[in-house]
């Protein structure tokens, strides 16, 4: 380990999947990832893993969903600290198919905050409602 850095250790032992988790700031408390662990749909080198004190060692791949997201990831080394985030990217190597394309036919949110009188006004217009000012 080069002194300062606090990152990958190389022949560090095995250390605790949420804790690893957590590390690699794939969830932003430990308990969040002691959480997804619990849930059952997590696996480790291909088998379901329902304990969040499973000894991770490096080497060892991880399938869990993040979001909508499918995370495949290969752990390299485990981490002596949550870092940030470049540090935390040296502690596996994402091996995730590639995110889709947004799908810009879906309906998104506009932009901008709470809508004020002016705008509750003029989408009553649209739907035909009498405002009574």
């Amino acid at each position: 380990m080069v002194a300062g850095t606090g990152s990958a250790v190389p022949d560090a032992g095995p250390i605790r999947l949420d804790k690893w988790l957590w590390h690699a700031r794939f969830f932003k408390s430990r308990s969040l990832a002691a959480q997804a662990v619990s849930s059952g749909r997590m696996r480790l080198n291909s088998q379901p893993v329902a304990k969040p004190a499973v000894q991770l060692r490096p080497g060892d791949v991880l399938t869990f969903v993040q979001g909508e997201r499918v995370r495949v990831v290969r752990m390299l080394a485990p981490g002596t600290r949550r870092g940030p985030a470049p540090e935390a990217q040296a502690l596996y190597d994402d091996l995730s198919p590639a995110p889709p394309p947004p799908d810009l036919s879906r309906p998104r949110a506009a932009s901008g905050g709470r809508p004020q009188g002016r705008d509750r006004r003029a989408f009553d217009a649209l739907r035909g409602r009498d405002t009574g000012d």
